[in-house]
């Protein structure tokens, strides 16, 4: 879980947080690079083919690895062929190829992330989905720290200390990126299969189409009822604050002058360190005190950390602010992250896990992205102290929709365990 987790991170920034310093340094507008950040609404629609991940067959491939392994070696070779294409283009020259080749890896990395759900959901039994979840975004985070530090430190090298933007050091640092991909490829290629969830054969294509859109969404409603509306409403707004303040994060490094070297210096040796620690204390915390309680802790110091941002604004070019602004914001992202993603996995059915997962992690993305997409209009009209301060007001109602779902007592049904399991109680699982 440690090498596909980071499989599963490396992409991200590449398309998204990293790609914004990239095309910021090379002059594009903050509010196009604000409009770019909508080619990561690709991960907020993966529900749409999750079915297809979940159900259909690849020709060789599923023979040889299985039905997880399979779609998971197809989607990293497509990574890794789409950051190729991205490394190849120059966005001062033209920059809708580099826009479409970024599109191509943020529908083949969501597609990584459907198949790689399920495996982990299938791989353990629930009360043991916290601890596998701290273990994959710990290597979720690493990758993220690798494309975001990582390749601002191999620009940098390439650079050799010239000032301005240059090509070819990016060209350099994002094959470098697309080469990494190998990790995730070798430990697709040598990690077992899960066993096989039973499927019932369909008798015709209306029946498949049946059980394989409709069936995995009708059942999250039949087992939760009611509650389904809380739960849906916390997932679609609880990463709000971060997501948004995410986008202008790197463009706001490069407006306050900071180099590659320092903020890849930052993020790679204190963020590292945070990092890690926010994951394993999440996981440890939801073992012991139970996810809605860290969750509730995460959506505090989400936005607390924002507020750290605003302060920073105003207090120009100094690299010790920058380390604990960063330090504090990597703490509080992995506590909540760690929390967060055991609760999603909490939530699923084992017989759909791929496309429920699927459904609650597309959800968590799909506001927040087209939020963050306005994110350089907001800046160029406020600024980023007003900014900043507005992403940490964006969090009040997360506070709100996890108290309401902890009163609620919305606990992990029978449905949702493995033949043989034990029902963990909610004081232990979700309380």
């Amino acid at each position: 879980m440690l090498s596909l987790g980071f499989a599963a991170g490396l992409p991200l920034l590449l398309v998204l947080g990293t790609l914004s310093f990239r095309l910021r340094e090379a002059g594009v507008d903050r509010s196009t690079i604000g409009h770019l950040s909508w080619v990561g609404l690709a991960y907020g629609f993966k529900w749409a083919w999750a079915p297809l991940v979940d159900r259909v067959p690849l020709p060789g491939l599923t023979r040889w690895l299985g039905r997880r392994r399979a779609w998971l070696l197809l989607s990293q070779l497509a990574v890794a062929a789409g950051l190729v294409g991205m490394a190849l283009t120059d966005p001062r020259v033209a920059l809708a190829p580099l826009v479409w080749c970024a599109l191509a890896v943020a529908l083949a990395s969501a597609t990584q992330d459907i198949a790689l759900d399920a495996y982990r959901i299938e791989s353990a039994p629930t009360e043991a989905q916290p601890a596998l979840a701290a273990t994959y975004q710990t290597g979720y985070r690493l990758a993220m720290i690798w494309a975001g530090a990582g390749v601002l430190w191999l620009a940098a090298r390439a650079q050799a200390g010239a000032p301005g933007y240059d090509n070819p050091a990016w060209r350099m640092a994002y094959l470098v990126m697309a080469a990494s991909m190998v990790v995730g490829v070798i430990t697709v290629l040598c990690a077992p299969e899960p066993k096989a969830q039973p499927v019932a054969p369909a008798r015709g294509a209306g029946e498949w189409l049946r059980g394989a859109l409709l069936e995995p969404f009708a059942d999250f409603l039949r087992r939760y009822r009611w509650h389904a509306a809380l739960i849906l409403g916390l997932i679609a707004v609880y990463r709000i604050s971060d997501v948004v303040m995410g986008i202008m994060a790197n463009p706001f490094y490069v407006d306050m002058g900071y180099t590659k070297d320092e903020v890849a210096a930052v993020t790679k040796i204190y963020g590292v360190v945070m990092t890690l620690v926010g994951a394993f204390v999440g996981g440890a915390l939801a073992l012991r005190l139970g996810v809605m309680r860290v969750l509730m802790l995460g959506a505090v110091l989400s936005a607390l950390t924002n507020l750290l941002f605003a302060w920073l604004a105003g207090s120009g070019h100094s690299v010790p602010a920058l380390i604990a602004v960063v330090s504090a914001d990597n703490l509080a992202s992995g506590i909540a992250s760690a929390a967060f993603v055991g609760y999603l996995s909490s939530l699923t059915n084992i017989s759909y896990s791929a496309t429920q997962y699927a459904l609650f992690s597309s959800l968590m993305l799909l506001l927040p992205k087209f939020v963050a997409g306005f994110s350089g209009d907001y800046v160029n009209a406020f600024g980023y102290p007003v900014f900043f301060i507005s992403t940490a007001v964006l969090g009040l109602p997360v506070l709100l929709l996890v108290a309401l779902a902890a009163r609620a007592h919305i606990s992990v049904p029978q449905a949702a365990l493995r033949p043989g399991e034990a029902v963990v109680g909610r004081e232990s699982t979700l309380s």
